[in-house]
């Protein structure tokens, strides 16, 4: 069973967390602080985090960034009051993985999770899989029932990305950034002829195809 630990002050907030997660199968793990979770970590296998920002002792912020600084990679859901933009960007920069503003449906706040499991899955195994097709981010290699390439390394991020992340767009600036690192002066048309590249690659693949999405960039979808 997949434990997820809810560390939130406001006791309400905790057991009504709680009462939602257990309903949806989940094992549930409270804490009332960073320090309280740093504690209990110690003791429980926890497989993803749903954290407050504001508490005492040790905040969501701190708390974040001490894991990070451990090399511990545990997805992270921050759930807050704090909607500024400055708030978010300071929460991602310490390491946490996505941002909910305060009050929560709950119904998103568990599609949330379910995606964040899906991802850490994702880059434990190091393996993708869409339908027959699978992707080895350890020999950069795409396989499907009858054939097997391994990529140059770009373009396989690149499709990695995309898969790893389905209907979701993609700017080309973003890509840019993430794959060919920020301060890459390499133009933003680079990556349209690596889309390109890939889509003649795989263009008798069954089980996806990359879309343009005219005027934002690009995403992957399944084929049904």
């Amino acid at each position: 069973m997949v434990c997820i630990m809810v560390v939130e002050d406001d006791e309400n907030t905790r057991k009504l967390m709680e009462a939602v997660l257990i309903q949806n199968g989940y094992e549930v793990i409270l804490a009332t602080d960073g320090v309280d979770a740093l504690e209990k970590m110690d003791k429980h296998h926890i497989d993803l985090i749903v954290l407050d920002i504001m508490m005492p002792r040790m905040d969501g912020y701190e708390f974040t960034k001490t894991l990070r600084q451990c090399g511990n990679n545990i997805p992270i859901l921050m759930v807050t009051a704090k909607e500024a933009l400055a708030d978010k960007k300071i929460g991602f920069i310490v390491g946490t993985d996505d941002y909910m503003v305060k009050p929560v449906d709950e119904d998103e706040m568990l599609l949330r999770i379910s995606a964040l499991l899906r991802r850490s899955r994702i880059v434990n195994e190091r393996k993708l899989t869409v339908g027959n097709t699978i992707l080895d981010y350890d020999s950069f290699t795409v396989s499907t029932s009858d054939t097997a390439q391994e990529l140059p390394n770009k373009e396989f991020m690149l499709l990695y990305k995309l898969l790893a992340y389905q209907n979701k767009i993609f700017t080309r600036r973003s890509l840019m950034d993430e794959i060919w690192d920020m301060n890459s002066e390499t133009d933003e048309r680079t990556v349209d002829v690596h889309i390109n590249r890939l889509r003649e690659r795989f263009k008798n693949n069954n089980d996806f195809e990359i879309v343009t999405v005219r005027g934002l960039g690009y995403k992957a979808v399944t084929k049904v």
